[in-house]
């Protein structure tokens, strides 16, 4: 999914100077932006007070919406370099085509995973005869040095793995939990789980002492931790936990974000995520001029332009707040 604000301003995101190495409970709020057709997200990630939760870097929550007279989800052919990204469904469908000719229908509970690499693009649509409702999340992951310059790829996971308790199905999207492991490609330790409750449910969820974690609420009401967490919103919940208590109000939707700290400075312009200004300007400038991103077969419309870049210097400058 694309980053469709017209008013794109680079994030400065990674080092650990801000890593907050004890548990928190900070409470994020969303903004809402406007992705194209009648889908309306809430944006997590980057936000105002956190920008990156382990090598996650970019988190976008959106519907439920009913769609049924509409077009849904249109976003159309644009770049990424960089950076995974992960598209995550409760309801509905979503078609991904890229540049590598992958073509492949997206349903609920399947692991959608694209790595960027040195450069890629791809389109997201709802397809024709679609479901009522669109209810997901989109994600990015940011690669490491050592890999951002990986060949792209595409894969479709359509069977995870699933850790069960009393009152919670817990889905492992990627990396690790509870010794059940995504089949999902990773470059950095990293964890995303998508977690149901079912009304009346108390548990508490096994974690890893050196990751920082954050957990989104997709759908109804629980608490995390003690603290109540409302749909489109997201609980930023720091490093050195060992288990996390989670108590449903009501049937309820979560997803379980963490990772090792990112220690790598990094700088994110619209779709693109990369470590210096110039890099930055060259991958905008390649992407206008048709070179290196390739070219989605099949959409029916025209690809994104670029936004204008900043009249300041784009520099990586850590994690701020």
């Amino acid at each position: 999914m694309s980053n469709l604000d017209r008013q794109a301003t680079p994030s400065v995101c990674g080092g650990r100077g801000f890593v907050v190495a004890e548990p928190v409970r900070e409470l994020l709020a969303p903004r809402h932006v406007q992705l194209g057709g009648s889908t309306e997200v809430r944006r997590l990630l980057p936000n105002l007070g956190r920008r990156m939760v382990g090598a996650w870097a970019f988190v976008d929550h959106y519907g439920p919406d009913d769609i049924a007279d509409e077009p849904g989800m249109q976003v159309p052919p644009h770049p990424h370099m960089g950076l995974q990204t992960v598209s995550w469904l409760h309801e509905g469908e979503v078609l991904h085509r890229d540049s590598l000719g992958s073509l492949q229908t997206v349903r609920p509970r399947e692991l959608a995973l694209m790595t960027s690499g040195r450069a890629i693009s791809h389109s997201e649509e709802s397809p024709k005869e679609h479901a009522r409702l669109l209810h997901g999340a989109q994600l990015w992951v940011a690669l490491p040095d050592v890999h951002r310059n990986v060949e792209p790829h595409f894969q479709h996971h359509a069977d995870l793995p699933v850790v069960t308790a009393a009152g919670l199905s817990a889905t492992v999207i990627l990396g690790e939990l509870d010794g059940a492991a995504s089949p999902g490609t990773t470059y950095t330790p990293i964890v995303g789980a998508d977690l149901s409750l079912t009304g009346g449910a108390e548990t508490r969820l096994p974690l890893d002492r050196d990751f920082e974690y954050a957990v989104l609420s997709m759908s109804g009401e629980a608490e995390v931790d003690g603290v109540p967490v409302l749909p489109g919103s997201m609980l930023y919940l720091g490093c050195g936990r060992t288990e996390l208590p989670l108590r449903a109000l009501s049937d309820a939707g979560l997803m379980l974000l963490g990772g090792e700290p990112f220690e790598e400075e990094l700088v994110m312009f619209w779709n693109f995520i990369g470590r210096s200004g110039e890099e930055i300007v060259q991958a905008r400038n390649d992407w206008e001029e048709g070179s290196r991103f390739g070219e989605v077969q099949g959409y029916d419309g025209a690809r994104l332009s670029a936004p204008e870049l900043p009249t300041t210097p784009l520099k990586p400058r850590g994690r701020v707040r």
